[in-house]
């Protein structure tokens, strides 16, 4: 595998959680402008992208396999639920 194709596939296998990550916080901006303005989107963002990517290895890590439906599920359940505490936090 060359180096281009492993990032390809880390590329790949982290988008869903910044994909995610990128839709709450836009998300919360949009719908809920009292709570979320006082928040800054960089630190947002990276915090959901980072617990996104560990709900994603973790899916691998019990799953077998990457792209589980089980998976992207606890993606967005997980994610939504730290975006959850960190506006009502």
């Amino acid at each position: 595998m060359t180096l281009l194709t492993l990032i390809n596939h880390l590329l790949n296998f982290a988008m869903p959680a910044f994909a995610v990550a990128l839709l709450l916080v836009v998300g919360s901006h949009v719908f809920m402008k009292k709570l979320a303005k006082s928040l800054d989107w960089i630190a947002s963002i990276a915090l959901l992208f980072v617990v996104g990517c560990a709900v994603l290895v973790l899916g691998v890590a019990l799953l077998g396999s990457d792209g589980r439906m089980p998976t992207y599920m606890a993606l967005v359940l997980v994610c939504a639920s730290v975006q959850w505490v960190w506006l009502r936090g």
